[in-house]
């Protein structure tokens, strides 16, 4: 069996998938790549039990058709030094594979298929479609606040809840939650899921291949299918906490600021936070905004100005900038309107004005002003 494929190409297509592979595999063969080969093109697949991915490819050349295992790790840093150019797979029935470049040939062994994990499947599957970028703008704008704590696993994924013509994705970790409504596109059915974040993260790499994608999902898989794409998660059985609860009802104090300029004020002033805390205290008095730091531990001191536009009380409050900054990227906006109460209570940022068939909110929980 051989094929012939573009260096850089298959490069490329590994990169999407090769995030699936851990590093503490359970099984020797979680460690390879699972090539598909026929004259119709090559499929291949990664897998941590997990998550199941699977790409496509068109070959230049395919002479006879097949299957085998290849060592991820070995391929990866072979193609990843190997400079653009038209490469040849021979491959053995001892599983050994010749592989062909313009300046030389190297061999390795591969395995065999038998071991390597079947693709999860499910009779009772709900689908629908929408755009791959909508899909991948809600992975990546929730995917900032998933939590990092173990001991917490429903918070260690993004909920998904479907409804009639929306899908809302949610997450937090305790000290900020993000929530994103994409709509506009039609729903089966109602239903509400946790996907894990490495799924999610590997998923929304890929995406860009896709114009439109179909997702389907029951009560234990998601599957996200695309255009030369496959990806097939088992969501996480947990409860997620009630996020609704959280969010302020009625935030009445209203800050208006440019973004861009924002977020370089906090990035500066934050240079001279505490490292612990990351504390950046927001002063706001009529239409300016000071952005205030420090650090005891070495004296340091940050200290800026800003115009602004704001309805509300005068007010100080503080935040981790930090979270911030990670946060102010993801608003699609020239201008941030950031919704206040009191200095104890948490702040609402999104855009200025609302996009069509998206419905944005940032939450982030004060931190304790230093007297």
């Amino acid at each position: 069996m051989k094929f012939i494929v573009s260096s850089g190409t298959l490069f490329k297509n590994l990169q999407n998938i090769v995030g699936i592979i851990g590093s503490n595999n359970v099984l020797p063969i979680l460690e390879d790549f699972k090539f598909d080969i026929n004259k119709g093109g090559i499929t291949i697949s990664a897998t941590d039990l997990e998550t199941f991915m699977k790409v496509s490819m068109d070959p230049t050349d395919v002479d006879g058709k097949g299957s085998i295992c290849i060592p991820a790790k070995v391929l990866m840093e072979y193609l990843k030094n190997l400079p653009e150019q038209p490469i040849t797979f021979d491959i053995g029935d001892d599983y050994g594979i010749v592989i062909t470049s313009s300046s030389g040939k190297s061999k390795i062994v591969g395995e065999d298929i038998k071991s390597f994990p079947p693709e999860p499947s499910s009779d009772n599957l709900e689908s629908f479609n929408m755009p791959a970028a909508e899909l991948s703008d809600a992975i990546a704008k929730t995917l900032v606040a998933v939590s990092q704590d173990e001991m917490r696993p429903a918070m260690s994924g993004v909920l998904f809840e479907l409804g009639k013509d929306s899908m809302t994705t949610v997450s937090t970790d305790a000290h900020r939650l993000i929530r994103c409504i994409k709509s506009g596109f039609e729903i089966p059915k109602k239903a509400s899921f946790i996907v894990p974040k490495k799924s999610l993260t590997q998923l929304k790499n890929t995406l860009h291949n896709a114009a439109e994608v179909t997702i389907s999902f029951d009560d234990n898989i998601l599957i996200v299918e695309g255009q030369k794409l496959l990806m097939i998660s088992r969501l996480i059985d947990a409860k997620f906490p009630d996020y609704k609860v959280v969010i302020p009802a009625d935030n009445p104090f209203q800050l208006k600021v440019s973004k861009d300029e924002f977020l370089s004020c906090l990035r500066r002033v934050s240079v001279f936070a505490n490292k612990t805390t990351n504390q950046v205290e927001l002063r706001i008095k009529g239409s300016g905004l000071e952005l205030k730091s420090n650090d005891m531990d070495f004296s340091y001191h940050g200290d800026e100005k800003m115009n602004c536009e704001y309805d509300g009380d005068d007010m100080n409050i503080a935040f981790n900038s930090k979270l911030m900054v990670e946060m102010i990227p993801l608003i699609d906006d020239e201008e941030i309107l950031i919704e206040l109460s009191q200095p104890s209570r948490a702040g609402i940022m999104k855009p200025s004005e609302k996009k069509d068939n998206e419905d944005l909110l940032m939450l982030i929980m004060p931190l304790m002003l230093n007297n």
